[in-house]
């Protein structure tokens, strides 16, 4: 069974940084391209990154030199660094395998 799990989300303060995490399992994470989407509140689902298991990465523009996604392979998880965060950035983040599979979310607020 596909699972999924996001954590480390919380409240940050403008301009600060935030990491989140995404431990995986029930499939090979390894040799799979991952991604992290985000959903704003009232607001459509955006992509947000993707990770390749060669170390390839890819950016939505307004993410591109703020955030920063990597994984660990042997602990089968993946991170998001998050930096210079605005309130533009509240949403939920998802962490997404294939099309089908997404974890549960985590909640990054950024507010004074």
């Amino acid at each position: 069974e596909v699972q999924l799990v996001e954590s480390g989300g919380g409240l940050v303060q403008p301009g600060g940084s935030l990491s989140v995490s995404c431990a995986a399992s029930g499939f090979p994470f390894s040799s799979s391209v991952m991604n992290w989407a985000r959903r704003a509140p009232g607001k459509s689902l955006e992509w947000v990154c993707e990770s390749w298991p060669d170390g390839t990465t890819y950016y939505a523009h307004s993410m591109k030199g703020r955030f920063t996604v990597s994984r660990d392979n042997a602990k089968n998880t993946m991170y998001l660094q998050m930096n210079a965060l605005n309130p533009e950035d509240t949403a939920d983040y998802y962490c997404v395998y294939g099309l089908d599979y997404w974890g549960q979310g985590t909640q990054v607020t950024v507010s004074e």
